[in-house]
């Protein structure tokens, strides 16, 4: 495997494309449009990294579906995890999500965030 290393900046990942990380089902708002930029796929589909933005809305995800890292760019990100406990992130914060976790999302401005996935 040869290594790669590459500077991050929005203006150049690819074209956004929608997003199939969480389900439609979670949403529990009318707006759903999440599109994914992806600069980095492993080859076997272990790791994923890319720009991913939301207009607001509200999702309950009751099993997060991958160990991520995020690093918010732009917008605001209520989550409410299952004992009720909030947090809220904004541009220049980093939170991590462990796989499986339930939580609920509510995004109340335009979210955009780099993230990198692993399974």
């Amino acid at each position: 495997m040869t290594g790669q290393t590459f500077k991050v900046l929005p203006e150049t990942c690819l074209q956004p494309v929608p997003s199939r990380l969480i389900p439609k089902s979670s949403f529990t708002s009318d707006r759903s449009n999440e599109l994914t930029s992806s600069f980095f796929d492993a080859e076997d589909g272990s790791v994923n990294a890319g720009i991913w933005e939301c207009p607001p809305c509200k999702m309950h995800i009751p099993s997060y579906p991958v160990n991520e890292m995020m690093t918010i760019i732009a917008g605001r990100l209520i989550i409410t995890n299952s004992e009720g406990n909030q947090e809220s992130f904004g541009p220049g914060e980093v939170l991590f999500v462990s796989k499986g976790s339930e939580m609920t999302w509510q995004i109340t401005e335009h979210l955009r965030k780099y993230y990198m996935t692993a399974n």
